[in-house]
This record gives C-alpha cells, sequence and structure tokens, in this order.
C-alpha cells in the first residue's frame, strides 16, 4: 500500500514529462531556423568577398587608366598630378569610391575627398542610442555579437583616419608599391567595417605610385542584418506559437491522461472514484477512457461475483460440516451398535459430499480461468454428440434411460457431397461438458425405461442443441433460478447432497462465454400437463 502511495506521488509533478516532450519534439523544427540565422552570416561573408573583388576590379581599371594617361609621355616615369585628378574625379564620380593616390616616395598625392566630387565621406561615428522602440534592433545586435563567439571570428584592428598619412601607414600600399594587389578590412564602428584595396599604378611594369580605395560595408552589414531581423521575427513568433500549441497539446493530451490515470490508482487503493467518462471526444483518449470504464466495472462484476461465490461456498460448506458435527458429538450417547453405525454412515455421506463440493468448486474456479485465456479453435459439434452418446451408450448401458440423438441434416455440402457438419468456435472440453451435464441432469429426472432427446440443428445463424426428458420438470417460478450457483431442484428419494448444484450454473458460463445463450422450459402436453423439461442451447455457428 506505502508502495503504491508513493506511485501516486510520483505523479503529481510541476511539469509532466509527457508535455516536455511535446515542448521538444515541437521546438526541433526551430533549429533549422537558427541554422537559417548562421547560413545568413555566411551569406554575409560571401557578398563582403564580392565586394572586395569589385573593388580590386574597379581599383585596377583606375591604375591601368592612369598609367596610360596620366604620363608626361611615352618614355616618362612620373605622373602628372592634373590629369591624374582630372582622370580619378571623372572616375570616382562614377564609383562614389574614396580614392587615394600615393607616391613612389609613400606620400599622399591625391585624395578624393579634397576633389570636388559629390561623395559620402566615411567617418568614425559613435553607435547611436537605441531606445525602447528599438527593441528588435538590440536583440539583433546581441544575436551578432554571440554569432561572432559562436563561430570565433577574428578580430579587427580599428580603422582611423590619420593625419599626413602616408604609405608606411597602410600595410596594403607598402604591398602594392612593391607591386603587388592588396585588401585589408578594419572596424569603423559595431555596425560597420572598412574595406581597403592598394593596386600599383604601373606604366612598363614599372611602379608609379599606388591606389587605395576605400568602401563602407554599411550597407551589406544593414541588408544581412534586416533579414537576420526577420528571421529573428519570425522565430519569436514561431517559438511563442510552438509553446501555445504545446499547452494546449498538454491540456488536451496529459491531462486527460493525469486524470484518468489518478482514477486508476485512487480505484487501486480501495477507493470509489469513477473513471472520467470522456467518451464523447472521437479520439484515442476517448476509446482509452471507454476501455477503462468497461474494465473497472467487469472488475467490480468479478469482484462482487468472487465475493457472493465465497460466500455462496462457505455456506454449502457448513451444512456437510455441521452435519459431521452434530453426528460425532451423537456418536458419544450412543448405545446401540446400530445406532453408531447410522452415525457413521451420515459422516460418510457428508464426506463425501465435502469432496464433491470441493471437487465442483475447483472446476468452476479453472472453468473461469480457461475461458479467460484459453484459444478458441473450430469444433465439430456434429461428431462431439455423436461421440458422447456413444459412451453414454457404451458405459451405462444398464441404468441408461432410451437415448436418442436427432442430428438435423444441412442443405450445404461438404467437398465431399455428404452433409457439412455443425461447427462452432470454442473449446471442445467445455462444449463436451456443458452436454455431459445437461445429459446426467436429465439422467437424474428420467426413469430407466423413460426416453431422453438429444437434438442438433440449425436456428437462423445458430446452432441449436435441445435435451429434453420425460421428468418431472421445472417449477414455473424457478426456471431461472435453476442456473444460479448451489441451485439444486432435485427428484424425491434422491439422496440430499449428491449434486453439488453447479452443474447448471457451469452450462450458464461456458454457453456465454461462447456468445450463446442458455434457457430452460417445460414440456407440455394437450391438456397443459408437464411432462418433462427441455433444456435450449444456442451457439454462434461458424464454417470458416
Amino acid at each position: 500500500m506505502k508502495a503504491n502511495k508513493k506511485h501516486i506521488l510520483r505523479k503529481r509533478r510541476i511539469i509532466s514529462p509527457l508535455t516536455i516532450r511535446i515542448m521538444a519534439v515541437n521546438l526541433f523544427a526551430l533549429i533549422f531556423l537558427g541554422v537559417g540565422v548562421l547560413y545568413i552570416d555566411q551569406v554575409q561573408n560571401t557578398l563582403l568577398q564580392s565586394r572586395i573583388e569589385e573593388l580590386v576590379k574597379d581599383a585596377n581599371i583606375m591604375a591601368g587608366a592612369l598609367g596610360e594617361s596620366a604620363t608626361g609621355g611615352p618614355d616618362s616615369t612620373e605622373l602628372l598630378l592634373e590629369p591624374t585628378k582630372n582622370i580619378l574625379t571623372r572616375l570616382v564620380g562614377v564609383t562614389n569610391i574614396r580614392t587615394r593616390y600615393f607616391g613612389v616616395n609613400y606620400d599622399l598625392l591625391i585624395d578624393s575627398r579634397d576633389l570636388n566630387i559629390n561623395q559620402v565621406i566615411v567617418e568614425n561615428t559613435m553607435p547611436k542610442e537605441l531606445g525602447i522602440e528599438d527593441f528588435w534592433e538590440i536583440i539583433n545586435r546581441e544575436v551578432g555579437v554571440l554569432l561572432d563567439k559562436i563561430q570565433k571570428r577574428d578580430e579587427l584592428e580599428e580603422y582611423h583616419e590619420v593625419e599626413d598619412e602616408t604609405a608606411e601607414d597602410y600595410p596594403e600600399l607598402l604591398d602594392a608599391l612593391a607591386g603587388e594587389e592588396s585588401s585589408r578590412m578594419r572596424r569603423l564602428d559595431a555596425e560597420r567595417n572598412i574595406i581597403t584595396v592598394a593596386v600599383p599604378v604601373q606604366r612598363f611594369r614599372r611602379v608609379l605610385g599606388a591606389l587605395m580605395l576605400s568602401a563602407d560595408t554599411g550597407d551589406i552589414y544593414a541588408a544581412v542584418q534586416d533579414v537576420r531581423l526577420i528571421i529573428i521575427q519570425f522565430f519569436c513568433a514561431a517559438l511563442l506559437i510552438t509553446l501555445l500549441m504545446s499547452l494546449f497539446l498538454a491540456k488536451t493530451i496529459v491531462r486527460p491522461v493525469l486524470r484518468l490515470a489518478r482514477s486508476a490508482d485512487h480505484i487501486s487503493l480501495g477507493g470509489k472514484t469513477d473513471i472520467p467518462d470522456l467518451s464523447f471526444r472521437n479520439d484515442e483518449i476517448g476509446d482509452l477512457s471507454r476501455s477503462l470504464k468497461d474494465m473497472t466495472e467487469i472488475l467490480e462484476k468479478q469482484i462482487d461475483a468472487v465475493a457472493s461465490f465465497a460466500a455462496d461456498v462457505a455456506h454449502e460448506l457448513k451444512n456437510p460440516l455441521t452435519s459431521m458435527r452434530s453426528a460425532i458429538e451423537t456418536m458419544e450417547y450412543a448405545k446401540s451398535e446400530d445406532d453408531i453405525k447410522k452415525l457413521r454412515a451420515i459422516i460418510g455421506e457428508d464426506v463425501k459430499r465435502l469432496d464433491r463440493l470441493i471437487t465442483d468448486i475447483s472446476d468452476v474456479s479453472r472453468l473461469d480461468a480457461e475461458l479467460s485465456h484459453a484459444q478458441l479453435a473450430q469444433v465439430n459439434l456434429t461428431a462431439l454428440l455423436e461421440t458422447l452418446v456413444d459412451i453414454y451408450l457404451t458405459t451405462q448401458q444398464d441404468t441408461l434411460p432410451n437415448l436418442i440423438l436427432d442430428i438435423k441434416k444441412r442443405r450445404f455440402k461438404g467437398k465431399d457431397g455428404k452433409p457439412a457438419p455443425y461447427m462452432v468456435r470454442g473449446l471442445e472440453g467445455q462444449l463436451g461438458q456443458v452436454v455431459r451435464n445437461l445429459l446426467d441432469n436429465a439422467i437424474s429426472f428420467s426413469k430407466k425405461d423413460g426416453n431422453i432427446w438429444l437434438r442438433l440443428s440449425r436456428r437462423n445463424n445458430m446452432v441449436e442443441i435441445i435435451v429434453k426428458d420425460e421428468g418431472v420438470g421445472i417449477p414455473i417460478d424457478k426456471l431461472d433460478n435453476i442456473f444460479d450457483r448451489f441451485y439444486s431442484e432435485r427428484p424425491k428419494g434422491e439422496a440430499f447432497g449428491k449434486h453439488s448444484g453447479l452443474g447448471l450454473n457451469i452450462c450458464k458460463q461456458v454457453v456465454e462465454a461462447h456468445g450463446g445463450e442458455i434457457f430452460a422450459e417445460n414440456r407440455m402436453d394437450e391438456s397443459e400437463k408437464v411432462i418433462g423439461a427441455k433444456f435450449v442451447v444456442l451457439l454462434p455457428l461458424s464454417d470458416d
């Protein structure tokens, strides 16, 4: 009992494990959104690389134009500043990219920012202060920081504008003045980077100077951040919907199951709580509720039946025990040998009666288990009845009344052309016991020169077995009671206790377990006089 109570207490959890599983399954799909955020970051890197390649291409075009057009002549090894400024003004006006030209002596000679061009100037800016209305932007920024930590991105050096800058302030320019293309990315602020590309300006493979192009990546980051923000918003909405759906499933699935489980536990501890009726639900939980309710009702009937059976058994065992005790107590006062013999005979009969009762009770108990666990099979009732009649005619031919077997031929013919047998699905041993009990009952009420009829026929889709005798019949008010446990209505002159009163009850149990029906009637003559008893057994016909 203590273990059961602990078991019930364990079920009262704050959060149901099934609810957690439902949420886990539903949240699993959201992992793909997280993967999508990582993929967006990869797209960002691809866009940055494309931007670098575009800058290198633009720088090479500018450097090529300067090398061909801004020199003093075919043999010149220096660029003329005025033509260089004019060319850069036209080209930068188209590309809108900050461009700087450094000479071979590392000095800054031209900066497009100083030219008369409507150009966006990149400057160091402080991150703007965000208010409550920028909640999503804050989340977006924090996600970006988190991705930086997860992906372990390289720390970029800070970009600073240098006064009186020279080529030595930029490593990529030193590479360009050495004749190689070079690029670098630097951190401008929390949301933007600066890409610088440096290429050599050459004429006849001789380096005349270097061009450095600088571009802000703010537009790329802004586009990526917008997409990431959309994904984050969608993720939050999907998360909220998933949680609400999980709670809804928990309410419609977990709670009813817990109610059913706790009701079942309460009943197992001896309580009288009814199983919640959820049969209105057209789903598996409704089926479970109906099944538990039906099972509980069957168990209650079984328990009541066991209690009633135990009471009946105690009552029936008490009678012979009381008789034996009286005989034993009286034996002490018996004076003659004849009285002692009579008392011994009474004790012997009571012992036989006890043995018969115990045997029949054991048969009834074993019968319930066999009917519950045995596998049904096809039973040939035609052959069964023929065999039983042969056994009775062989073993009881001296005391047996006239036993008449009547098997009605079926219209349906078997493969060999003979009438097909009557087949039912059941247990051959138990069905044979039903017929034996009915025949024994008829024999006990019949005279030696009387008749007993055993007929096998078909009634609609049922097999009908009829046992008729020429006995005294059955009292009208006892036609239903004769199938009760330990009920016995015996013929006059029969010794008391010769029958336990369980035979017909066993017949009823077996027939009902096979989906059939059994009932009793009185046989009447033309003057409505009782001329015998008639027992009818109906069993479902099976021709499989």
